[in-house]
């Protein structure tokens, strides 16, 4: 059984999806009726909601919409367990998430494991930068997010969960080839330099703080934290590291920092919709514990 309109599921499962095929596969459908409740949709909306693409894409209308429908979708699922109405009532909830990778690596999947255990929650994580993730709150791809941003999207409530302190650091064979003179513009414009990606400004950051030189050291994209670590241990270059990553390898000297008493603070909050959902309450407050132990707590 669903509350939510056959249309308005369709909509969402396109999205989900990426595809009009995978839509129908999902709600045992055929293509053809999939797109026939999206145009019908459109044309009760007066705006085309989704750009045909592989994969599929909301547009400006249909980010719009597609916050609405998360809601929903939630709340129905809590509505249907609340009153037993059939066998769907017990299914699990399924909520989508944007997270950091180093968060994802460190401390977030402890919470993501305690709610499944306590709860049997199902969570569709978005990996996306914590500088960027609340992106996926305003084009509706998520209900909540880990972010580095303290202001709230509109419509969104916002909670403090610590600091995540990052440390540059690189080999100790790296460190005596490219900073035996020290960490300054000469070594840093020609040491090579892992970044996770091109969203990834930890490493600019880092880099900034020391010289205000233009520099264009070379570059290795490694996007996976735990292969991000083990390529600055390999040699590769120099990073900017979760020091929760870093106790073991520092502890049998594979990686070192590069300089002495320097590091970046990250300051991240979840930024979640504002709805009265006990889902969502659960799930604040489960984040908040995990996060209490697994980062730094600045008073």
């Amino acid at each position: 059984m669903s509350l939510l309109n056959p249309q308005l599921a369709a909509f969402a499962a396109v999205l989900d999806e990426g595809s009009f095929d995978g839509a129908a596969r999902r709600l045992s459908l055929t293509p053809s009726a999939i797109s026939q409740r999206i145009k019908a949709l459109e044309d009760r909306l007066g705006q085309v909601l989704i750009l045909r693409r592989s994969p599929c894409e909301a547009t400006e209308a249909g980010e719009r919409l597609l916050r609405s429908v998360q809601q929903m979708r939630l709340l129905e699922d809590e509505t249907l367990k609340d009153f037993h109405v059939d066998a769907d009532a017990s299914r699990p909830t399924t909520v989508a998430i944007g997270v950091n990778a180093d968060s994802l690596a460190t401390w977030f999947l402890v919470a993501l494991a305690q709610l499944h255990d306590r709860h049997r929650l199902l969570f569709d994580v978005r990996v996306e930068d914590q500088d960027h993730s609340t992106n996926l709150l305003r084009d509706g791809s998520v209900l909540g997010a880990i972010t580095a941003d303290a202001q709230p999207v509109q419509g969104c409530s916002v909670k403090k969960l610590g600091v995540m302190r990052y440390l540059p650091v690189a080999s100790p064979t790296f460190i005596a080839r490219h900073f035996a003179k020290g960490v300054n513009a000469e070594s840093l414009g020609t040491a090579p330099m892992l970044v996770f990606n091109r969203k990834d400004a930890l490493q600019w950051r880092f880099v900034h703080g020391v010289t205000r030189a233009r520099l264009a050291p070379p570059m290795h994209y490694v996007p996976s934290s735990t292969a991000f670590v083990e390529g600055a241990e390999l040699g590769l270059g120099w990073a900017m590291a979760p020091e929760s990553m870093l106790t073991k390898t520092f502890a049998e000297g594979r990686l070192k920092p590069i300089a002495a008493n320097r590091w970046l603070d990250v300051p991240l909050h979840w930024q979640h919709w504002s709805i009265r959902s006990a889902t969502l309450s659960t799930v604040t407050d489960t984040l908040l514990d995990a996060a209490r132990k697994g980062l730094r707590q600045h008073r």
